[in-house]
């Protein structure tokens, strides 16, 4: 009698979680091959970073920024600003239909009062938002043919940084199925990007800085040629310098708006804008002018607390090593020293510019009214700088 044969073993069931490290040193490897001239290595990598974002493998893109934060500053930056690019914009083919984009832009502003701004007073002035909504086309911000929505919100910085790749690619997608469909949707995304404000609270007397991002979504053609910079170089800048002219002219008819959407007495608020940008320039953007405040208003108190006036000080700027991170030191000298009788350290990622980080924090300098300016290679252990030359504004 023939024996039975043994059961074929099933294959297994269970699912693999995909090797979140092998993925991350893939893309970083990807990053540094397109930095040094693979065509190939590029769409591959943007490949790549798009089907992470599909999946919201947060882990490989974060991952993967950090490995090439500590290889090569350089694939670093083109990393991060292929997955910025790639997290803000959300391509919409439809067959029969022209290839259309949605985007999620930000304007960051800077709100000056006294008390600070009530986040339950936002957004209850309903013909000041419409307002505030249509003037994006009307100054010439977004295409005549565009359509923008914008939340009923002003985002603080905590809930932005809050708002991961994968977070913002679901909430992109929620508007643009908003935008497209005539049926309400649920927008579960969008809605737990507002979490609400944290930080500092102030008493009704005191003088307060806040800032804050309004958020939006601009659905446009691919083609539409409103956003299509002429080729040549001269052609280009004159398109850019326009743009900021219509910037700016927004600028001042929208403060009032906005004033009116951030508080019931818009009269006490003063807003300076920055540039209206993709949602990570922005958030930059408003990042720096916040950390660059902080570093000025450091100097300024510890100028006051020893008493000189800046007419008479020496100010020397140069980087040192800060372990994970560089820093951006600042020395102050009294005349005819060489030890400074204080510093200020500014905090500067691995990956980023550091002539450019440099240049910005010196420019900023320059308008303190310091005696002289400097940059140096390094300070010795006694505060004395190395190689020091006078700064000279580009």
């Amino acid at each position: 009698m023939p024996k039975n044969k043994p059961p074929v073993p099933r294959k297994s069931s269970t699912f693999e979680e995909p090797d979140i490290d092998a993925l991350a040193q893939v893309l970083a490897d990807l990053a540094l091959a397109a930095l040094n001239g693979g065509s190939g290595q590029v769409d591959e990598m943007t490949k790549m970073l798009r089907q992470a974002l599909r999946k919201k493998q947060d882990e490989v893109l974060y991952g993967a920024i950090e490995l090439a934060r500590f290889t090569d500053p350089d694939a670093c930056r083109l990393l991060r600003g292929a997955i910025e690019e790639n997290a803000a914009t959300l391509q919409v083919r439809k067959e029969g239909a022209p290839d259309r984009e949605v985007d999620v832009f930000m304007v960051p502003l800077f709100v000056r009062s006294q008390g600070g701004l009530v986040e339950a007073e936002g957004f209850q002035d309903d013909a000041a938002f419409a307002a505030l909504l249509d003037s994006f086309a009307a100054a010439g911000l977004e295409s005549p043919k565009a359509k923008v929505v914008l939340m009923r919100h002003a985002y603080d910085l905590d809930e932005v940084d809050r708002i991961a790749f994968g977070d913002l690619h679901d909430m992109l997608r929620e508007a643009a199925t908003s935008m497209l469909d005539k049926k309400i949707t649920a927008t579960p995304a969008l809605e737990r990007s507002m979490h609400g404000w944290t930080g500092r609270t102030f008493a009704p007397g005191d003088d307060a800085m806040e800032l804050r991002f309004l958020l939006g979504f601009a659905l446009k053609r691919a083609d539409d040629p409103f956003y299509q910079p002429p080729a040549d170089e001269a052609g280009a800048d004159a398109f850019f310098d326009a743009r900021t002219q219509r910037y700016q002219a927004w600028t001042a008819s929208a403060a009032p708006l906005v004033a009116r959407c951030l508080a019931q007495d818009p009269a006490r608020l003063a807003i300076d804008f920055l540039y209206q940008d993709l949602f990570y320039g922005a958030r930059e953007q408003g990042a720096a002018e916040l950390a660059m405040l902080a570093t000025l208003s450091s100097i300024d108190a510890s100028v006051a607390a020893a008493g000189h006036a800046p007419a008479s000080l020496a100010v020397v700027a140069a980087p040192v090593d800060g372990g994970d991170e560089i820093v951006l030191r600042v020395c102050l000298y009294a005349a005819g020293s060489t030890a400074p009788f204080a510093t200020v350290d500014k905090q500067v990622d691995l990956s980023a510019d550091l002539s450019a980080e440099m240049d910005e924090l010196c420019d900023a300098l320059a308008g303190l009214g310091f005696a002289s300016l400097a940059i140096a290679d390094g300070f010795r252990e006694d505060g004395s700088a190395v190689n020091a030359a006078p700064f000279t504004p580009l």
